[in-house]
């Protein structure tokens, strides 16, 4: 069986292009762009892909080897609506699928239970710290993790595979396809307008998933902000318990996502709490989760503002007052979303650089926020901190500067090909 994942350097699509592969199907795709996420695929025996999403290139991959399914990311669908694949996919009757149908296929097919993991953020990072947790307990599974580690590709499938670890990404309302075993919702903070117009829209859509899932570990502060009640199943973690604090990790929000991921598998496995932390105290952390890029010098995607307060949080607790942010954005449409958290967001910390945001699926009705207009939202205390710049040899040798006198930099970016993350990569690695 052939299938045509469209987007494929996308950190949803790629994974499960990889998973793909091991199943045995063979694989192609396109992209808009290069990126090293491409080259990942390539190193990995994922080489039929095309830099181009016209009508002629996957005609021509068509022409080589007959296109069973295409499968794209909703970035795709919104961005592209009329696109030439579509179009060439509708005229040679070919299936078309999101990428959260073909998982469900695949998980239907060989019968294996979902390990869910959801939420407005921390999604990434726990569901790395459930790979690598089970890894440790020698369960075989299969997972797809959106981000390089050092102990996991970004997507596999072991064939006795018990369990298999998924980031159930709200966008586009993709979780709602899965009914998962057990579900870590890692924490609800309203996002997405463009699909979920209002707050009740946003929280209702997670009340599904929870309904949808056989057992949830959630946070009390979520079950109250949801206006419901747990169920007999489900697992209800305080947050403000005591054992959050003797985890020994640096940063809140890995001692949070530790402790959930802990109390997740211990319902599966029945392994002692403490044997399970005691692993997850060793856990290496994930790429773009202040990864370290070079000596102080630090790369996070966090882009909602509990994540970015988490990330600052993390920075402040390694370099004290010697922080230093460079903050990209990621999407111009969410710069308006929260553009009353930028205010004070980052006050207290030593400088701040701003540079264009990441653009994409993107509201054009909306003003362009520029580095210059971001940084009039901000407070009167940090924004004589602030400095408008974009990504050039001045805000390198800015950063080297600060890495000499001792700062610590944490670069907030996201985005794949052409974002400050990959920047940083080509200039200081």
């Amino acid at each position: 069986m052939h299938i045509y994942f469209s987007g494929i350097g996308g950190t949803g699509i790629g994974p499960l292009a990889l998973v793909a592969k091991q199943l045995g199907y063979h694989v192609s795709g396109s992209d808009k762009q290069n990126s090293l996420y491409i080259e990942y695929l390539k190193k990995h025996n994922i080489h039929n892909i095309t830099i181009g999403q016209t009508y002629e290139s996957i005609q021509a991959t068509h022409q080589q080897q007959p296109i069973d399914m295409f499968v794209y990311s909703s970035a795709v669908a919104i961005e592209q609506p009329n696109a030439p694949e579509f179009q060439f996919c509708k005229e040679h009757s070919i299936p078309m699928s999101k990428r959260d149908e073909l998982l469900n296929q695949i998980l239907r097919e060989k019968d294996i239970p979902l390990i869910a993991i959801a939420g407005t953020h921390g999604k990434t990072t726990t569901t790395a710290m459930t790979i690598w947790l089970l890894q440790q307990l020698n369960i075989p599974i299969g997972y797809i993790l959106p981000a390089k580690s050092s102990f996991a590709e970004m997507g596999a499938y072991e064939s006795a595979a018990k369990y298999f670890v998924y980031e159930c990404d709200e966008y586009d309302r993709n979780f709602l396809q899965f009914h998962s075993e057990i579900s870590l919702i890692t924490g609800v903070d309203w996002d997405h307008p463009d699909i979920y117009p209002t707050r009740e829209d946003y929280y209702q859509a997670f009340r599904d998933f929870i309904q949808q899932s056989h057992t949830s570990v959630l946070w009390r502060s979520d079950v109250i902000r949801l206006g419901g009640e747990a169920t007999q199943e489900d697992v209800v973690l305080d947050d403000d318990t005591p054992v959050l604090d003797a985890i020994q990790l640096v940063g809140a929000v890995n001692r949070r996502n530790a402790w959930q991921v802990a109390q997740a598998i211990h319902q599966l496995t029945n392994h002692p709490v403490d044997e399970l932390l005691g692993h997850l105290e060793k856990f290496p952390g994930v790429s773009r989760r202040f990864e370290q890029i070079a000596p102080r010098l630090y790369s996070d995607y966090a882009h909602t503002a509990p994540k970015i307060a988490g990330a600052l949080q993390l920075g402040h607790e390694v370099a004290a007052d010697n922080l230093v942010v460079v903050y990209e954005g990621l999407h111009n449409t969410r710069q308006h979303f929260i553009r009353d958290d930028l205010v004070h967001l980052f006050d207290g910390v030593k400088k701040l650089y701003i540079v264009p945001s990441y653009l994409a699926r993107e509201d054009e009705s909306l003003e362009l926020l520029t580095p210059e207009k971001l940084r009039e939202l901000l407070s009167n205390e940090i924004r004589v901190k602030t400095e408008p710049t974009g990504l050039n040899d001045s805000l390198k040798q800015a950063i080297r500067v600060h890495i000499e006198h001792g700062d610590t930099v944490l670069c907030l970016t996201a985005g794949g090909g052409g974002s400050l993350d990959e920047w940083l990569r080509e200039q200081f690695v």
